[in-house]
Protein backbone atom coordinates (compact mmCIF):
# COMPACT_ATOMS: atom_id res chain seq x y z
CA UNK A 1 0.00 0.00 0.00
CA UNK A 2 1.38 3.71 -1.00
CA UNK A 3 -1.17 5.40 0.21
CA UNK A 4 -1.61 6.95 3.63
CA UNK A 5 -3.37 5.34 5.97
CA UNK A 6 -5.90 8.43 6.84
CA UNK A 7 -6.13 7.77 2.94
CA UNK A 8 -7.03 4.49 2.47
CA UNK A 9 -10.70 3.56 1.30
CA UNK A 10 -12.82 1.45 3.08
CA UNK A 11 -12.73 -1.66 0.58
CA UNK A 12 -8.85 -1.67 0.89
CA UNK A 13 -9.41 -0.98 4.92
CA UNK A 14 -11.69 -4.09 5.32
CA UNK A 15 -9.24 -6.37 3.02
CA UNK A 16 -6.14 -5.41 4.55
CA UNK A 17 -8.17 -6.27 8.14
CA UNK A 18 -9.18 -9.69 6.66
CA UNK A 19 -5.23 -10.41 5.72
CA UNK A 20 -4.03 -9.35 9.25
CA UNK A 21 -2.35 -6.72 7.03
CA UNK A 22 -3.43 -3.84 9.23
CA UNK A 23 -5.38 -3.18 12.46
CA UNK A 24 -8.16 -0.69 13.04
CA UNK A 25 -6.08 0.47 15.60
CA UNK A 26 -3.12 1.75 13.60
CA UNK A 27 -5.65 3.00 10.96
CA UNK A 28 -7.76 5.08 13.79
CA UNK A 29 -4.26 6.08 15.20
CA UNK A 30 -3.10 6.88 11.79
CA UNK A 31 -6.50 9.08 11.17
CA UNK A 32 -6.46 10.99 14.63
CA UNK A 33 -2.98 11.85 13.90
CA UNK A 34 -3.96 13.51 10.66
CA UNK A 35 -6.83 15.03 11.97
CA UNK A 36 -4.48 16.58 14.96
CA UNK A 37 -3.09 18.12 11.85
CA UNK A 38 -5.79 19.16 9.66
CA UNK A 39 -8.36 20.84 12.78
CA UNK A 40 -6.69 23.64 13.59
CA UNK A 41 -7.21 24.68 9.68
CA UNK A 42 -10.62 23.73 9.00
CA UNK A 43 -12.76 22.70 12.48
CA UNK A 44 -14.76 20.24 11.09
CA UNK A 45 -15.08 17.99 14.00
CA UNK A 46 -17.73 18.27 16.90
CA UNK A 47 -17.30 15.46 20.04
CA UNK A 48 -13.97 14.15 18.71
CA UNK A 49 -12.99 12.04 21.42
CA UNK A 50 -9.88 10.34 20.62
CA UNK A 51 -9.78 7.83 23.55
CA UNK A 52 -13.24 7.03 22.54
CA UNK A 53 -12.65 5.86 18.90
CA UNK A 54 -9.57 3.89 20.01
CA UNK A 55 -11.59 1.48 22.63
CA UNK A 56 -13.75 1.06 19.71
CA UNK A 57 -10.49 0.55 16.89
CA UNK A 58 -9.30 -1.94 20.10
CA UNK A 59 -12.82 -3.84 20.01
CA UNK A 60 -13.09 -4.10 16.34
CA UNK A 61 -8.97 -5.33 15.95
CA UNK A 62 -10.43 -8.14 18.96
CA UNK A 63 -12.80 -9.06 16.48
CA UNK A 64 -10.91 -9.41 13.75
CA UNK A 65 -8.26 -11.50 15.30
CA UNK A 66 -11.41 -13.83 16.18
CA UNK A 67 -12.50 -13.41 12.90
CA UNK A 68 -15.49 -12.72 13.72
CA UNK A 69 -16.12 -9.27 12.22
CA UNK A 70 -19.22 -7.86 13.53
CA UNK A 71 -20.56 -6.31 10.27
CA UNK A 72 -19.55 -4.61 6.86
CA UNK A 73 -17.75 -1.88 8.37
CA UNK A 74 -16.02 -3.23 10.78
CA UNK A 75 -13.06 -0.97 11.90
CA UNK A 76 -13.42 1.40 9.35
CA UNK A 77 -13.06 4.91 10.50
CA UNK A 78 -16.17 7.15 10.31
CA UNK A 79 -17.70 10.18 11.35
CA UNK A 80 -21.92 11.08 11.41
CA UNK A 81 -23.15 14.65 11.13
CA UNK A 82 -23.83 16.87 14.27
CA UNK A 83 -28.01 16.73 14.21
CA UNK A 84 -27.92 13.10 13.98
CA UNK A 85 -28.59 11.94 17.60
CA UNK A 86 -25.91 9.70 19.08
CA UNK A 87 -26.81 8.35 22.59
CA UNK A 88 -25.85 10.00 25.13
CA UNK A 89 -24.31 12.56 23.39
CA UNK A 90 -26.20 16.48 23.28
CA UNK A 91 -27.18 17.23 19.61
CA UNK A 92 -27.22 21.28 19.14
CA UNK A 93 -28.34 21.78 15.83
CA UNK A 94 -25.36 24.12 15.39
CA UNK A 95 -26.66 26.63 17.31
CA UNK A 96 -26.06 27.95 20.47
CA UNK A 97 -30.03 28.60 21.43
CA UNK A 98 -30.53 25.15 21.94
CA UNK A 99 -29.93 23.80 25.47
CA UNK A 100 -27.56 20.44 25.80
CA UNK A 101 -29.71 18.00 26.63
CA UNK A 102 -27.88 14.07 25.82
CA UNK A 103 -29.89 11.89 23.52
CA UNK A 104 -31.64 8.91 24.78
CA UNK A 105 -30.70 6.74 21.74
CA UNK A 106 -29.16 7.03 18.46
CA UNK A 107 -31.03 7.87 14.93
CA UNK A 108 -31.25 5.54 12.61
CA UNK A 109 -28.20 6.03 10.37
CA UNK A 110 -26.06 5.96 13.47
CA UNK A 111 -27.66 3.09 14.79
CA UNK A 112 -26.78 1.14 11.76
CA UNK A 113 -22.71 2.40 11.74
CA UNK A 114 -22.40 1.43 15.44
CA UNK A 115 -24.05 -2.29 14.60
CA UNK A 116 -22.09 -2.54 11.24
CA UNK A 117 -18.90 -1.72 13.39
CA UNK A 118 -17.69 1.42 12.13
CA UNK A 119 -15.26 3.15 14.69
CA UNK A 120 -17.04 6.69 15.11
CA UNK A 121 -14.03 8.87 15.18
CA UNK A 122 -16.27 12.24 15.88
CA UNK A 123 -19.26 13.76 14.86
CA UNK A 124 -18.58 16.66 12.54
CA UNK A 125 -20.46 20.43 12.14
CA UNK A 126 -23.12 22.15 11.11
CA UNK A 127 -24.60 25.83 10.68
CA UNK A 128 -28.13 27.29 13.31
CA UNK A 129 -30.28 24.74 12.28
CA UNK A 130 -29.17 23.19 9.47
CA UNK A 131 -30.10 26.49 7.59
CA UNK A 132 -26.90 27.87 5.79
CA UNK A 133 -24.88 26.27 3.08
CA UNK A 134 -21.80 27.42 4.54
CA UNK A 135 -20.37 26.11 8.15
CA UNK A 136 -21.06 29.47 9.77
CA UNK A 137 -22.81 28.74 13.50
CA UNK A 138 -23.30 30.21 16.56
CA UNK A 139 -22.19 27.29 18.38
CA UNK A 140 -19.27 25.41 16.54
CA UNK A 141 -15.86 27.07 15.08
CA UNK A 142 -16.20 28.21 12.08
CA UNK A 143 -15.66 25.41 9.25
CA UNK A 144 -13.06 25.82 6.43
CA UNK A 145 -12.87 24.12 2.92
CA UNK A 146 -9.42 21.50 2.75
CA UNK A 147 -8.59 23.10 -0.53
CA UNK A 148 -8.69 26.64 -0.09
CA UNK A 149 -9.42 27.44 4.04
CA UNK A 150 -10.34 31.30 2.58
CA UNK A 151 -13.47 29.53 1.72
CA UNK A 152 -16.12 27.57 3.30
CA UNK A 153 -16.68 24.05 2.46
CA UNK A 154 -20.70 24.84 2.14
CA UNK A 155 -23.28 23.49 4.19
CA UNK A 156 -25.20 22.23 6.01
CA UNK A 157 -23.14 19.30 6.12
CA UNK A 158 -19.93 21.54 6.57
CA UNK A 159 -17.94 19.48 8.63
CA UNK A 160 -18.91 16.69 6.50
CA UNK A 161 -17.64 17.35 3.64
CA UNK A 162 -14.33 19.13 5.05
CA UNK A 163 -14.01 16.32 6.74
CA UNK A 164 -13.94 13.70 3.68
CA UNK A 165 -12.16 16.28 1.86
CA UNK A 166 -9.39 16.19 4.28
CA UNK A 167 -8.78 12.48 5.14
CA UNK A 168 -10.61 12.32 8.32
CA UNK A 169 -11.47 8.44 7.38
CA UNK A 170 -13.46 7.46 4.59
CA UNK A 171 -16.77 7.46 5.43
CA UNK A 172 -19.11 10.42 6.60
CA UNK A 173 -22.89 10.96 6.90
CA UNK A 174 -24.29 14.29 6.39
CA UNK A 175 -27.95 15.39 5.60
CA UNK A 176 -30.09 16.84 2.56
CA UNK A 177 -33.48 19.27 2.54
CA UNK A 178 -32.47 21.00 -0.08
CA UNK A 179 -29.09 20.27 -1.37
CA UNK A 180 -27.30 20.17 2.23
CA UNK A 181 -25.04 16.74 1.23
CA UNK A 182 -24.43 17.90 -2.68
CA UNK A 183 -23.27 21.27 -1.93
CA UNK A 184 -20.37 20.50 0.06
CA UNK A 185 -19.71 17.31 -1.78
CA UNK A 186 -19.43 20.02 -4.74
CA UNK A 187 -17.16 22.40 -3.13
CA UNK A 188 -15.20 19.99 -1.48
CA UNK A 189 -14.51 17.97 -4.15
CA UNK A 190 -16.11 14.43 -3.02
CA UNK A 191 -19.02 12.25 -3.78
CA UNK A 192 -22.38 12.13 -2.11
CA UNK A 193 -25.48 10.41 -2.68
CA UNK A 194 -28.75 12.22 -1.48
CA UNK A 195 -31.14 8.82 -1.72
CA UNK A 196 -34.40 8.39 -2.83
CA UNK A 197 -36.67 10.10 0.05
CA UNK A 198 -36.75 7.14 2.86
CA UNK A 199 -34.36 4.64 1.06
CA UNK A 200 -32.46 5.66 4.39
CA UNK A 201 -34.50 6.18 7.72
CA UNK A 202 -33.72 8.78 9.67
CA UNK A 203 -35.33 10.39 12.80
CA UNK A 204 -37.18 12.82 12.79
CA UNK A 205 -38.29 12.48 9.31
CA UNK A 206 -39.59 15.80 7.27
CA UNK A 207 -40.39 16.61 3.79
CA UNK A 208 -37.32 16.13 1.71
CA UNK A 209 -35.04 15.34 4.27
CA UNK A 210 -32.84 12.36 3.87
CA UNK A 211 -29.67 11.50 5.21
CA UNK A 212 -26.85 9.94 2.73
CA UNK A 213 -22.72 8.96 2.32
CA UNK A 214 -20.44 11.53 1.83
CA UNK A 215 -16.86 9.47 0.77
CA UNK A 216 -14.31 10.26 -1.41
CA UNK A 217 -15.09 7.24 -4.45
CA UNK A 218 -18.29 5.96 -5.21
CA UNK A 219 -17.51 2.47 -3.90
CA UNK A 220 -17.31 3.29 -0.57
CA UNK A 221 -20.65 5.19 -1.02
CA UNK A 222 -22.36 2.09 -2.26
CA UNK A 223 -20.82 0.08 0.36
CA UNK A 224 -22.38 2.88 2.94
CA UNK A 225 -25.81 2.27 1.79
CA UNK A 226 -25.62 -1.47 2.45
CA UNK A 227 -25.62 -0.48 5.82
CA UNK A 228 -27.89 2.28 5.67
CA UNK A 229 -30.53 1.41 3.67
CA UNK A 230 -31.43 -0.72 6.84
CA UNK A 231 -35.10 -0.50 7.72
CA UNK A 232 -35.80 1.18 11.07
CA UNK A 233 -39.41 1.60 11.99
CA UNK A 234 -38.76 4.86 13.70
CA UNK A 235 -38.91 6.71 10.11
CA UNK A 236 -42.82 6.88 9.22
CA UNK A 237 -41.69 8.05 5.83
CA UNK A 238 -39.03 5.34 5.23
CA UNK A 239 -39.36 3.38 2.00
CA UNK A 240 -40.09 -0.47 2.44
CA UNK A 241 -37.06 -2.56 2.72
CA UNK A 242 -35.62 -3.77 -0.62
CA UNK A 243 -32.94 -6.18 -2.09
CA UNK A 244 -30.60 -3.87 -3.56
CA UNK A 245 -27.75 -5.35 -4.99
CA UNK A 246 -25.54 -2.35 -3.88
CA UNK A 247 -22.80 -4.06 -4.55
CA UNK A 248 -23.16 -3.89 -8.22
CA UNK A 249 -22.29 -0.63 -8.23
CA UNK A 250 -19.39 -0.75 -11.22
CA UNK A 251 -21.10 -1.61 -14.75
CA UNK A 252 -17.93 0.03 -16.14
CA UNK A 253 -18.30 2.29 -19.03
CA UNK A 254 -20.61 0.63 -21.08
CA UNK A 255 -23.16 1.47 -18.09
CA UNK A 256 -23.52 4.94 -20.20
CA UNK A 257 -23.75 3.58 -23.63
CA UNK A 258 -27.51 4.03 -24.55
CA UNK A 259 -28.38 5.97 -22.03
CA UNK A 260 -30.53 8.93 -22.84
CA UNK A 261 -29.34 12.07 -20.37
CA UNK A 262 -30.66 15.61 -20.39
CA UNK A 263 -28.54 18.31 -19.29
CA UNK A 264 -29.40 21.08 -17.51
CA UNK A 265 -27.53 24.46 -17.64
CA UNK A 266 -29.73 27.01 -16.19
CA UNK A 267 -32.28 26.07 -13.28
CA UNK A 268 -34.37 28.65 -14.32
CA UNK A 269 -33.96 30.66 -11.16
CA UNK A 270 -31.34 32.14 -8.50
CA UNK A 271 -27.80 33.07 -9.31
CA UNK A 272 -26.56 32.70 -12.96
CA UNK A 273 -24.23 29.64 -13.63
CA UNK A 274 -20.53 30.21 -13.35
CA UNK A 275 -18.53 30.68 -16.70
CA UNK A 276 -16.05 27.80 -15.34
CA UNK A 277 -18.90 25.75 -13.88
CA UNK A 278 -21.22 25.26 -17.07
CA UNK A 279 -17.89 24.65 -18.73
CA UNK A 280 -16.95 22.29 -16.35
CA UNK A 281 -20.62 20.55 -16.75
CA UNK A 282 -20.32 20.85 -20.96
CA UNK A 283 -16.86 18.77 -20.38
CA UNK A 284 -19.07 16.02 -18.40
CA UNK A 285 -21.40 15.98 -20.77
CA UNK A 286 -19.20 15.53 -23.95
CA UNK A 287 -17.38 12.53 -21.50
CA UNK A 288 -20.70 10.79 -21.14
CA UNK A 289 -21.74 11.15 -24.97
CA UNK A 290 -17.81 9.63 -26.00
CA UNK A 291 -18.86 6.89 -23.81
CA UNK A 292 -21.97 6.17 -25.78
CA UNK A 293 -24.30 8.23 -23.94
CA UNK A 294 -27.37 10.39 -25.87
CA UNK A 295 -26.96 14.25 -24.02
CA UNK A 296 -29.55 16.23 -24.64
CA UNK A 297 -30.48 19.63 -23.79
CA UNK A 298 -33.00 20.73 -21.02
CA UNK A 299 -35.28 23.54 -20.66
CA UNK A 300 -35.43 24.47 -17.22
CA UNK A 301 -38.47 23.56 -14.89
CA UNK A 302 -37.77 25.58 -11.82
CA UNK A 303 -39.01 29.08 -11.27
CA UNK A 304 -37.96 31.76 -9.10
CA UNK A 305 -41.80 31.65 -7.52
CA UNK A 306 -40.98 28.23 -6.48
CA UNK A 307 -37.81 28.53 -5.28
CA UNK A 308 -38.73 31.54 -3.41
CA UNK A 309 -42.36 29.88 -2.21
CA UNK A 310 -40.14 27.11 -0.42
CA UNK A 311 -38.06 30.15 0.99
CA UNK A 312 -40.90 32.02 2.36
CA UNK A 313 -42.44 28.88 3.96
CA UNK A 314 -39.39 27.92 5.80
CA UNK A 315 -39.18 31.39 7.02
CA UNK A 316 -42.12 31.05 8.82
CA UNK A 317 -40.96 27.72 9.82
CA UNK A 318 -38.40 28.67 11.38
CA UNK A 319 -40.41 32.43 12.55
CA UNK A 320 -42.64 30.45 14.64
CA UNK A 321 -39.29 28.08 16.10
CA UNK A 322 -37.19 30.88 16.96
CA UNK A 323 -40.44 32.97 18.66
CA UNK A 324 -41.01 29.60 20.64
CA UNK A 325 -37.04 30.19 22.51
CA UNK A 326 -36.91 32.60 25.64
CA UNK A 327 -35.91 36.21 24.35
CA UNK A 328 -31.91 35.21 25.78
CA UNK A 329 -31.84 31.78 23.62
CA UNK A 330 -33.08 33.52 20.73
CA UNK A 331 -30.64 36.16 20.61
CA UNK A 332 -27.85 33.05 20.61
CA UNK A 333 -28.90 32.02 16.99
CA UNK A 334 -27.23 33.94 14.23
CA UNK A 335 -28.63 37.05 13.28
CA UNK A 336 -28.49 35.97 9.49
CA UNK A 337 -31.44 33.35 10.38
CA UNK A 338 -33.01 35.49 12.73
CA UNK A 339 -33.22 38.00 10.19
CA UNK A 340 -34.68 35.70 7.67
CA UNK A 341 -36.77 34.27 10.18
CA UNK A 342 -38.18 37.12 11.18
CA UNK A 343 -38.65 38.67 7.87
CA UNK A 344 -41.99 36.66 7.66
CA UNK A 345 -43.48 37.90 10.37
CA UNK A 346 -45.98 39.81 8.48
CA UNK A 347 -47.15 36.87 5.82
CA UNK A 348 -50.82 35.87 6.18
CA UNK A 349 -52.31 32.93 5.94
CA UNK A 350 -52.92 33.28 2.31
CA UNK A 351 -49.55 33.93 1.24
CA UNK A 352 -48.32 31.42 3.62
CA UNK A 353 -50.51 28.68 2.04
CA UNK A 354 -49.39 29.83 -1.34
CA UNK A 355 -45.49 29.17 -0.70
CA UNK A 356 -46.43 25.74 0.65
CA UNK A 357 -47.98 25.10 -2.77
CA UNK A 358 -45.09 25.81 -4.30
CA UNK A 359 -43.21 22.17 -3.10
CA UNK A 360 -45.77 20.57 -4.54
CA UNK A 361 -45.85 22.47 -7.51
CA UNK A 362 -41.94 22.51 -7.91
CA UNK A 363 -42.11 18.36 -6.98
CA UNK A 364 -44.48 17.63 -10.38
CA UNK A 365 -42.27 19.74 -12.37
CA UNK A 366 -39.69 17.80 -11.85
CA UNK A 367 -40.92 14.65 -12.26
CA UNK A 368 -42.29 15.78 -15.40
CA UNK A 369 -39.51 17.52 -16.65
CA UNK A 370 -37.30 13.75 -16.16
CA UNK A 371 -39.82 11.48 -17.78
CA UNK A 372 -38.00 12.50 -20.80
CA UNK A 373 -34.91 10.95 -19.50
CA UNK A 374 -33.31 8.36 -17.82
CA UNK A 375 -31.16 10.35 -15.81
CA UNK A 376 -30.28 13.69 -15.69
CA UNK A 377 -26.79 15.82 -15.21
CA UNK A 378 -26.70 19.54 -14.17
CA UNK A 379 -23.98 21.50 -11.85
CA UNK A 380 -24.97 20.92 -8.78
CA UNK A 381 -24.47 24.78 -7.75
CA UNK A 382 -23.89 27.89 -10.25
CA UNK A 383 -20.79 28.99 -8.23
CA UNK A 384 -18.31 27.15 -6.39
CA UNK A 385 -16.68 27.59 -2.42
CA UNK A 386 -17.21 31.50 -1.08
CA UNK A 387 -16.01 32.67 1.23
CA UNK A 388 -15.68 31.14 4.90
CA UNK A 389 -17.24 34.48 6.95
CA UNK A 390 -20.58 34.35 4.55
CA UNK A 391 -23.72 32.76 5.64
CA UNK A 392 -24.46 32.38 1.56
CA UNK A 393 -23.30 33.41 -1.38
CA UNK A 394 -25.30 36.25 -1.67
CA UNK A 395 -24.69 37.26 1.83
CA UNK A 396 -28.44 38.82 2.17
CA UNK A 397 -31.49 36.86 4.10
CA UNK A 398 -33.65 37.85 2.35
CA UNK A 399 -32.35 36.31 -1.06
CA UNK A 400 -30.25 32.93 0.77
CA UNK A 401 -31.35 30.11 -1.16
CA UNK A 402 -30.31 31.79 -4.29
CA UNK A 403 -27.66 28.70 -5.46
CA UNK A 404 -30.12 26.07 -4.63
CA UNK A 405 -32.18 25.71 -7.81
CA UNK A 406 -30.84 22.97 -9.23
CA UNK A 407 -30.05 20.76 -5.86
CA UNK A 408 -33.72 21.39 -4.15
CA UNK A 409 -36.42 20.02 -6.56
CA UNK A 410 -34.82 16.70 -6.11
CA UNK A 411 -35.59 16.75 -2.71
CA UNK A 412 -39.11 17.90 -3.24
CA UNK A 413 -39.82 14.61 -6.15
CA UNK A 414 -38.22 12.16 -3.68
CA UNK A 415 -35.71 11.36 -6.34
CA UNK A 416 -31.90 10.17 -6.29
CA UNK A 417 -29.21 13.23 -6.56
CA UNK A 418 -25.64 12.78 -6.01
CA UNK A 419 -22.58 15.38 -7.22
CA UNK A 420 -19.39 13.82 -8.21
CA UNK A 421 -16.39 15.89 -8.96
CA UNK A 422 -15.99 16.84 -12.55
CA UNK A 423 -13.49 19.53 -12.55
CA UNK A 424 -11.46 22.67 -11.10
CA UNK A 425 -11.42 26.25 -11.36
CA UNK A 426 -8.46 28.19 -12.25
CA UNK A 427 -7.61 28.60 -8.53
CA UNK A 428 -8.37 25.01 -8.16
CA UNK A 429 -11.78 24.77 -6.65
CA UNK A 430 -13.63 21.36 -7.03
CA UNK A 431 -16.77 21.65 -9.32
CA UNK A 432 -19.47 19.38 -8.51
CA UNK A 433 -21.61 17.54 -11.68
CA UNK A 434 -25.20 16.53 -10.53
CA UNK A 435 -26.85 13.17 -11.56
CA UNK A 436 -30.21 12.53 -10.62
CA UNK A 437 -32.60 9.43 -11.72
CA UNK A 438 -35.69 8.24 -11.33
CA UNK A 439 -37.45 8.21 -8.28
CA UNK A 440 -36.06 4.63 -6.33
CA UNK A 441 -33.02 4.52 -8.98
CA UNK A 442 -30.56 4.83 -6.40
CA UNK A 443 -28.01 1.90 -7.41
CA UNK A 444 -28.81 3.01 -10.84
CA UNK A 445 -27.27 6.73 -10.04
CA UNK A 446 -24.55 5.35 -8.34
CA UNK A 447 -24.00 3.26 -11.75
CA UNK A 448 -23.93 6.24 -13.36
CA UNK A 449 -21.57 7.89 -11.43
CA UNK A 450 -19.22 5.36 -10.84
CA UNK A 451 -19.04 5.22 -15.18
CA UNK A 452 -18.49 8.80 -14.98
CA UNK A 453 -15.65 8.55 -12.06
CA UNK A 454 -13.89 6.50 -14.79
CA UNK A 455 -13.93 8.68 -17.98
CA UNK A 456 -13.24 11.50 -15.69
CA UNK A 457 -9.99 10.96 -16.10
CA UNK A 458 -7.02 11.65 -13.19
CA UNK A 459 -8.24 13.82 -10.40
CA UNK A 460 -5.96 16.20 -8.47
CA UNK A 461 -4.05 14.89 -5.13
CA UNK A 462 -6.60 15.83 -1.99
CA UNK A 463 -5.13 18.68 -0.15
CA UNK A 464 -2.35 18.53 3.00
CA UNK A 465 -2.52 20.35 5.98
CA UNK A 466 -1.02 23.92 5.23
CA UNK A 467 2.64 23.74 7.37
CA UNK A 468 3.24 25.45 10.36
Amino acid sequence: MTAALHDLPAQELLAAYRARALSPVEVTQAVLAHIERWEPHIKATYLLRPEAALAQARASEARWLRGAPQGLLDGVPSTIKENIATQGDPTPLGTAAVELVPAAADAPPAARMRESGAVIVAKTTMPDYGMLSSGLSSFHPLSRNPWDVSKGPGGSSAGGGAAAAAGYGPLHIGTDIGGSLRLPASWCGIFSLKPSLGRIPIDPPYTGRAAGPMTRTVADAALMMQVLSQPDARDSMSLPAQDIAWGDFDQGVERLRGLRIGLLLDAGCGLPVEPEVKAAVERAARLMEGAGAIVEPMRPFMTQAMLDGMDHFWRMRSHIDLLALPAERRARVLPYIRAWADSAAGLSGTEVFNASHQFHLTRVATVRACSAFDYVISPVAPNVAFQAELPSPTNDPLRPLEHIGFTVPFNMSEQPAASVNCGYTASGLPIGLQIAGPRFDDLGVLQVARAFERVRGPQRPWPTPPQV
